[in-house]
Formats: structure tokens, sequence, C-alpha cells
């Protein structure tokens, strides 16, 4: 039997109640790319290019509840994201600190989550002390 693998997150699918709203914050303020969706969707959509996958922006009549839950943004400059949300009178809600990076929250028109993160060097569970809290080691459960 072949082996099962995960290589990366293909796309990620917020819900937005306005096209153009949403259209303005993720294109003129992130700055993202938008492509074209596929052919055969007869749906109101937004696509946007992130690199190695995409994000999509579903048009429903009613936002999504808000919550915790979101999706994050890499940067190759922390500073230069945060002048660039404040410029455009976007809040930015400081956070945790994760060690080896920075990062910051801010949401889009709809009340949608983004995490902007820059890391300075990479991520090393090892190192983060947090195995034996999350009983990931076998130590707790």
């Amino acid at each position: 039997m072949p082996t099962f693998h995960v290589t990366h997150i293909d796309h990620v699918s917020v819900l937005i109640t306005d096209l153009a709203r949403a259209r303005r914050f993720y294109g003129e303020i992130l700055g993202l790319r938008e492509i074209p969706k596929p052919r055969t969707f007869t749906f109101s959509v937004l696509w946007y290019d992130l690199g190695t996958g995409q994000l999509h922006l579903l048009s429903k009549p009613k936002a999504d509840t808000i919550s915790p839950r979101h999706f994050a943004l890499r940067v190759a400059d922390i500073d230069a994201a945060r002048m660039r949300f404040r410029a455009h009178g976007v809040a930015i809600d400081e956070t945790i600190l994760i060690p080896g990076a920075d990062r910051f929250f801010v949401s889009d028109p709809d009340g949608n989550r983004i995490e902007i993160i820059q890391w300075f060097e990479p991520y090393d569970p090892a190192r983060s002390g947090a195995a034996a809290l999350d009983g990931i080691d076998g130590t707790k459960s």
C-alpha cells in the first residue's frame, strides 16, 4: 500500500460578505495577487496566490462566527508589515511570543483573523519545552 504523506497546505478558505471590500483588503492592503477561479465555478469566490498554495474567499450573505480560528501569512519583514497595516488604519493585536519569531494578528473587514509572522530561525519543537505539557513525549496524557 502506498504511503500517505501530506506535503503542505494547498489552500485556505474564509467567508466574506462583500467582494469589493474583501478585494481591497486582500489585494491592496495585504498585497496578495488575485488569480482566476476555475471556469467551472458559478458562484462568487476570489482566489489569491500564496506561493505554494492559495487563499479562497467565499462570498456568503453572513460572516463567519468570530473566534480564535485563523490562518497565518509569513512575511520577510515584520516591522514593515506593522507599518503597512498601521498606515492603512488596520488594528494590530499583539500576541504571545514564539521563540525565534515575531508575530501579530489583524482582522479582515468580516472579522476573519489573520496572523502575520516572521521567523528568525526555524521552529525547533525540541527546544520549545512544551512537549511534556502537550503529552507528545509520552510523559503526560
